[in-house]
């Protein structure tokens, strides 16, 4: 017998875009059910029934809440049964996180789900409307002409980051950018004459600032304004001190939000919780509504964080569901940063978290509409799968699967996270990547499709080794468990921290990858750093990297990253550089073709070395534009002998098995000539050809190879595209 519960909606009518936005319904079992719940129910009836009775007597629960309760009185003697929670379509207003816990377990072989009910929409929400609306008489001389007679204004009680109608995220109201003066800091920015003021409530004011590196966005809180020394204090650090951008000194990195003088465009909202008023220039006629929760629904496990064992839940499942409108997290002053702070350790800042949990599963679910990000997977987390889910505009990251800091303690590991859609990423926090795995190994990626994110698509990351010789500052430092590590902070090398990085033997391949890199510098379609061994990058097709953003890359290993595997990837249309290898990573049998020239137009660049036990075999680098690098070496032109200024030692290809190559260019036939005589005037690329790959129509993007390709003829598998990407759910 199988345990049915449904939860039914008592006819919430969602946002106008809804329909459209969940036109995608996910075909589900529709067998008998035992028990029942809906929102138009009762908590206290016995849910036998599956719509209240004549009487209304008894009829179905009304909460999942109350759903989760009664799965959790089921008789334990059974394992075997397959206990399911459906959930009826319509708007689930959440006030509190569902929390789930060891005692919600599918024992042994038992699984417990919830899922949507057949040919229904299901969506979870923590907005709630705002009402009382009046046009803003006596406007404020601050706001600005254009706003004037536009804006509305009603009573509030709470402090809230974002806003949402019909359309989805409303904008705060943001002033111009402007460059950041000198002589700031991590808590201080030393800005422009008139840009920042003392304002009255100035801690409802941010600003949002890209401290010095092109990579990272802070939204910081403002404790303080001095408009004479033009000195502003933040209540919480910056990731790096708020300077000028390191390589784009010239770009705008900083402005103010939540102001009422910058109010001057349809849609824009600010927030005074000293007069407890919120001022809107509405841009259409739908409710209006501010989020309550930023996480939705966390399972948890017993955590026991700096002992060597966690207890996990097991087996739950959810399936079909949608969730929307969350809070933007915040940072706070004992958060642990990864890599560059693109995310936290540990952080309730995502709607659906896996916290301490083997063999969950989040399956076609939609996460859209919301400040932070859709899903984590936190601390312990094995055998879990995270499978043909769409996630859109997000505050946040798409998927993070984040296990303990370096330590001896390594059970993040073992996960599938495949068939994704994840799109408009970032929209908050712009370096938010579409999925990001650290401290977490032995993973499959694949078949996701990612695009339209401002910075990177995926991140593969651990801790570099210098963290290991810094303070405990946000960055990294405070992940560090140095009570299994051993020791104080001091120099160590890369073989006294390997065996503590756990983020080795993943397998990232059949991803597509677009219209990343859309905002932010220095960043990559494919990202990995600080990581373990054993890595494995192939079969994804990156096109299309088309902003022209400084320093970007289709696939990127980054500074001190050995022995990954770069393979049988197809690389098309992107801005700047195709591959950046260092070190002894391999790069094999990959195909990269048209890199757009401006600001460096590099298929290979070599960036750190020495090269020893590397690989540059049996690629083909494809240009139809005459201004073409095939390989950028480090020292080349730029006086360099043994290493450069920070202390990375020469890497060239004649120190890497470099061979069985194609060079190529089709608008200037001698550059592929020039690049080969070259190569084996260093004594390698003996076999490899700079002749014409014959692709069936590399002008339209099909590198299919046509009978009689050379590239056939020196071992070069063709790289199909048809299992790329997204496919068939199941």
């Amino acid at each position: 017998m199988q345990f049915r519960f449904f939860v039914l909606n008592s006819g919430f009518v969602l946002l106008g875009a809804l329909n459209a936005m969940c036109a995608e319904q996910v075909d589900l079992d529709a067998s008998t059910a035992d028990f029942y719940v809906a929102t138009d129910g009762k908590d206290a009836w016995s849910g036998t029934l599956s719509e209240p009775n004549h009487d209304g007597t008894d009829g179905p629960f009304a909460t999942l809440a109350r759903a989760r309760d009664a799965v959790r009185q089921l008789p334990a003697s059974q394992p075997e049964i397959r206990v399911v929670v459906q959930i009826r379509g319509g708007v689930h207003r959440l006030a509190e996180t569902v929390v789930f816990g060891l005692e919600d377990s599918g024992e042994g072989d038992r699984t417990i789900t919830y899922e949507a009910y057949p040919g229904e929409t299901p969506v979870f929400s923590s907005a709630v409307e705002i009402g009382g609306w009046k046009p803003l008489a006596n406007p404020n001389s601050s706001l600005p002409e254009a706003a004037r007679g536009k804006v509305w204004v009603a009573d509030v009680s709470r402090r809230f980051y974002t806003l949402y109608d019909s359309d989805g995220l409303l904008p705060r109201a943001r002033s111009a950018g402007f460059i950041p003066l000198s002589g700031g800091g991590r808590d201080t920015l030393h800005f422009p004459e008139g840009r920042l003021k003392n304002w009255s409530n100035v801690e409802d004011v941010e600003i949002v600032v890209r401290p010095h590196h092109a990579w990272i966005v802070n939204v910081l809180p403002l404790e303080s304004v001095d408009e004479e020394t033009q000195i502003a204090r933040t209540a919480i650090d910056a990731t790096y001190a708020m300077h000028k951008l390191h390589f784009l000194k010239e770009t705008e990195s900083c402005w103010v939000e939540n102001v009422l003088e910058e109010l001057d465009e349809p849609g824009e909202w600010v927030l005074n919780t000293k007069e407890g008023k919120l001022y809107l220039w509405p841009r259409g006629e739908s409710p209006v509504m501010a989020p309550q929760l930023t996480e939705f629904i966390r399972v948890e496990g017993e955590i026991d964080k700096m002992g060597p064992k966690d207890l996990p839940v097991r087996n739950l499942c959810f399936r079909g569901l949608t969730f929307m409108h969350g809070e933007r997290y915040l940072l706070s002053d004992d958060d642990a940063g990864l890599q560059h702070d693109w995310d936290m350790l540990d952080k309730a800042n995502a709607l659906v978290r896996l916290r301490g949990t083997e063999n969950c599963v989040i399956q076609q679910c939609r996460f859209a509409h919301s400040g932070s990000g859709a899903i984590r997977v936190d601390l312990h987390g094995q055998g879990n799968k995270i499978s043909g889910n769409r996630m859109e505009h997000l505050g946040g990251a798409g998927i993070l699967l984040c296990g303990y800091g370096p330590g001896t303690k390594d059970v993040n590991r073992d996960n599938l996270v495949d068939n994704n859609h994840i799109h408009h990423t970032g929209r908050i926090y712009s370096h938010s990547p579409g999925i990001m795995v650290w401290q977490s190994g032995e993973n499959r990626v694949a078949n996701n499709l990612i695009h339209h994110t401002p910075y990177t698509g995926i991140i593969i990351s651990g801790c570099m080794t210098g963290f290991f010789a810094k303070p405990a500052g946000r960055e990294l430092a405070r992940t560090i468990r140095w009570h299994e590590v051993g020791g104080e902070p001091g120099k160590k090398t890369l073989d006294q921290v390997r065996p503590f990085l756990h983020t080795h033997d993943n397998l990232i391949e059949y991803n597509e990858i677009h219209h990343a890199m859309e905002m932010l510098g220095d960043g990559n379609a494919i990202y990995i750093r600080g990581a373990g061994a054993g890595n494995v990058i192939r079969r994804n097709y990156i096109h299309h990297l088309v902003a022209p953003m400084q320093m970007q890359c289709a696939i990127r290993t980054d500074g001190g990253q050995r022995d990954a595997l770069i393979a049988e990837n197809l690389i098309y249309k992107c801005v700047s550089q195709g591959i950046i290898l260092k070190l002894n990573n391999r790069c094999e049998n990959n195909i990269v073709a048209d890199i757009i020239a401006p600001p460096r137009g590099y298929y290979l660049a070599l960036r750190e070395g020495p090269m020893t036990d590397a690989a540059i075999v049996r690629n083909i680098l494809y240009s139809s534009n005459e201004v073409t690098t095939f390989i950028d070496e480090l020292p080349a032109g730029k006086g360099r002998t043994t290493e450069d200024r920070r202390g990375r030692g020469l890497a060239r290809s004649k120190d890497a098995d470099t061979d069985y190559n194609i060079y190529y260019c089709s608008a200037d036939r001698e550059l592929g000539k020039a690049m080969l005589e070259k190569q084996q005037s260093d004594g390698v690329d003996a076999h490899s050809l700079a002749v014409d790959p014959l692709f069936v129509d590399p002008e339209n993007g099909d590198f299919r190879f046509k009978p009689g390709s050379p590239a056939l003829k020196m071992g070069i598998v063709p790289i199909d595209l048809s299992k790329v990407g997204l496919r068939e759910s199941n």
